[in-house]
C-alpha cells in the first residue's frame, strides 16, 4: 500500500474540514476512532494488492457503496427517532426507489 495510516488518518481530517463528522457524546475519542478506521483500511487495501486493478476498483467500489448506503439509512433512522421530517431530495429519493420497484 501506498499509503500509511497515519497519512490516511491526515486526510480523513482534511475531508471533514469540508463535511465534518458529528461525534455527538460517543465515548471514544475522535482521533481514536479515526486511527482505527485508517488502521483497518490500510490492512484491508494490503489484501487487495493481489487483486487486478479492475477487482481491486470493484471491491472499492463496492465498500464504498455499502459505507453510503448505511450512513443513509443511519441518517434516516435519526431523523425519524428524532421527529425531525426529511428534506425534499431525501423525500423525493425515497420515492423514487419505492417507484422503481
Amino acid at each position: 500500500m501506498t499509503i500509511t495510516p497515519e497519512q490516511l488518518t491526515l486526510l480523513m481530517k482534511e475531508v471533514e474540514t469540508e463535511d465534518p463528522i458529528d461525534f455527538a457524546d460517543l465515548p471514544f475519542e475522535d482521533d481514536q476512532l479515526r486511527t482505527l478506521i485508517a488502521d483497518h483500511l490500510c490492512e484491508m487495501a494490503e489484501k487487495l494488492d493481489s487483486f487486478s486493478v479492475e477487482d481491486r476498483q470493484l471491491t472499492l467500489l463496492a465498500v464504498a457503496a455499502k459505507l453510503v448506503l448505511e450512513n443513509m439509512v443511519l441518517h434516516i433512522r435519526l431523523l425519524r427517532q428524532h421527529g425531525i421530517p426529511l428534506s425534499a431530495e431525501v423525500d423525493n429519493l425515497l420515492q423514487s426507489l419505492r417507484q422503481k420497484k
